[in-house]
């Protein structure tokens, strides 16, 4: 019987993240993940329940945390205010992940597979912020609206955060682009980038 190895889960991570950076996604087996992290595959399904869940295993910490801090923002908040305090809580959770982040989305990016259920994770945050939304009484079709722009918000700032140029923080980011959309929905217009070409 393996003995219990300190830190499995990280080992096995890492090993992943490796394989699928050398073979790719669909190529890379919980064997060799498990082989690669010195492991047994019996123990890499007590952490995972399949290899696409070294990706997406957090999915259900980030948005518990992006809901909560909506949920808690002071009650005089706007919705998009609320918003704003769960993106600001979201930054606090990618501080010194950068390398992990932009070694998953060069992964993500390479597979269809994974794309979509990118996709699927993306529309089930934005429809539990839209939830957590209701729960402070703000209605329809503001709530939906609000849980969408949120999401979008994360999803821009995201790409910029992961390209190799930036040095910005996430949070810096996500708060740039409110930034942007407040003044283009007050009627301002946004300021002008220079292209990355």
């Amino acid at each position: 019987m393996a003995r219990w190895q300190p830190d499995s889960r990280s080992r096995l991570e890492q090993a992943a993240l490796a394989l699928y950076g050398e073979r790719g996604f669909e190529e890379t087996t919980v064997a060799a993940i498990a082989e690669r992290a010195g492991l047994t595959e019996r123990t890499f399904f007590r952490y995972f329940s399949d290899k696409r869940e070294v990706l997406f295993g957090g999915s259900g910490q980030l948005q518990e945390l992006l809901v909560t801090a909506v949920v808690d923002a002071p009650a005089s908040a706007t919705p998009i205010d609320a918003v704003t305090v769960g993106l600001d809580a979201l930054g606090v959770l990618f501080v010194g992940r950068r390398d992990f982040a932009r070694q998953r989305q060069a992964i993500i990016v390479a597979s269809a597979e994974l794309r979509e259920r990118e996709l699927i994770k993306l529309a089930t945050l934005a429809a539990a912020v839209a939830d957590a939304l209701r729960r402070r009484e703000v209605g329809d079709p503001v709530a939906g609206l609000t849980g969408e722009v949120a999401v979008a918000v994360f999803k821009i700032a995201f790409e910029h955060w992961v390209a190799d140029d930036n040095t910005q923080d996430l949070s810096h980011l996500m708060r740039e682009a409110l930034a942007e959309l407040r003044s283009v929905t007050s009627g301002g217009s946004p300021s002008v980038r220079p292209s990355r070409g």
